[in-house]
């Protein structure tokens, strides 16, 4: 029977119990005992595991795996042992040092914890954030509004471009004029509450977005797309309707707290994944039906004061509708607001019962405006 010193923590206070330690081979026992820790410990050498984190100085420190209600209390009681001899032959004749147990029980505890944690995060996404996002939006100052929007421009050029050095703006001055006199057209019977800046991305992609602030970009693919100038004029008055109403305000505060709230939970806190996860949910970002509903009453209102009929705006989600009945590829515009045959029929309907309209663009202005990334 061999016997060492040791030192013997019982993992519920911070003592430190000197004990005598004895290695019966013949009935498979590690026992010790000492003054300060009462009733002498017996533990099975099937029972000995060693920690990972092993202490220097030739030192061994083992802890107790075994069954039972206590079996975490137990778990933390450790021995250390420096003796050599004695060390070597617990390495031959415990047989399980070197396993890793799982408590019983800890799998359970793993999937609850998980589950609070993803119904944390749920409750984040879709209560807290939103009803802050909202909040916000109505209190948010105009400047600093606007500074947001530019922001927000500036991570969906890089996110679509993938070169933060890039400029999609376009800056033929004829095209941009044409723009412009699009604007003041569809504006002009308007008591605007934001002074709007409007630009045109070269690149293909067929989209139109709001940010907040004023901010509003038109993807030069759908300039391509669009049957006429009327049609982008819809689609243009659409998106001044969801800045009027600042959809594009909650709906940027809502990504970017979304954002920033999974890039935590990824582990990525170098703002990348960030920039790219508001970039993408801005294009993507969808409005709830109430607010693509006002925004169309808000663009057929416009399109109804400038004297521009809403066939344009109508061959727009006939567009987009094809595109869906055909099973090709979606264009972005559709994600973000989702036509319906409804929305056309009521859009049809409107230009049906106008009167006296005109082409918000003349025949010279739209070909500029065509080219507006020549």
């Amino acid at each position: 029977m061999l016997e060492a010193a040791g030192i013997y923590f019982d993992g519920v206070s911070a003592a430190k119990h000197h004990v005598d330690v004895r290695l019966d081979e013949a009935t498979g026992y590690l026992s010790f005992e000492g003054q300060s820790i009462g009733a002498p410990q017996h533990w099975r050498l099937e029972e000995l595991r060693l920690l990972a984190d092993q202490p220097s100085g030739g030192w061994l420190t083992f802890t107790r795996h075994i069954s039972g209600d206590d079996e975490m209390l137990r778990h933390e009681a450790r021995l250390s042992l420096r003796d050599g001899v004695l060390n070597a032959r617990l390495r031959e004749f415990a047989p399980r040092l070197h396993k890793r147990d799982v408590n019983k029980g800890a799998g359970l505890r793993i999937v609850k914890l998980m589950g609070g944690a993803f119904a944390a995060v749920a409750l984040m996404l879709f209560v807290i954030l939103p009803a802050m996002a909202d909040t916000l939006a109505r209190f948010m100052p105009r400047d600093r509004e606007e500074q947001f929007g530019q922001v927000v421009i500036k991570q969906i050029s890089w996110f679509v471009s993938r070169d933060s050095d890039a400029d999609l703006s376009c800056k033929n001055d004829a095209g941009l004029a044409a723009l412009a006199k699009m604007e003041a057209r569809l504006t002009a019977n308007i008591d605007m509450e934001y002074e709007l800046n409007i630009q045109v991305f070269d690149h293909p992609m067929v989209n139109a977005f709001a940010a907040p602030g004023g901010q509003i970009v038109i993807m030069r693919g759908l300039i391509d797309e669009a049957k006429g100038a009327d049609a982008v004029a819809g689609v243009l008055a659409h998106e001044i309707g969801h800045v009027e109403h600042r959809d594009s305000t909650r709906n940027a505060l809502r990504a970017a707290g979304s954002a920033g709230l999974i890039s935590m939970v990824l582990g990525d806190f170098s703002g990348g994944a960030l920039a790219a996860i508001l970039a993408e949910q801005m294009l993507d970002a969808s409005y709830t039906r109430e607010a693509e509903a006002e925004a169309d009453k808000f663009a057929l209102e416009a399109l109804r004061n400038a004297g521009v009929s809403g066939t344009g705006f109508a061959s727009f989600f006939d567009y987009l509708l094809e595109q869906q009945s055909a099973a090709l590829e979606l264009p972005f515009y559709f994600m973000s607001h989702p036509p319906s045959q409804e929305r056309a029929d009521k859009a049809r309907a409107f230009a049906q019962k106008q009167t006296a309209t005109s082409s918000v663009l003349s025949a010279a202005d739209w070909k500029a405006l065509q080219g507006v990334c020549d």
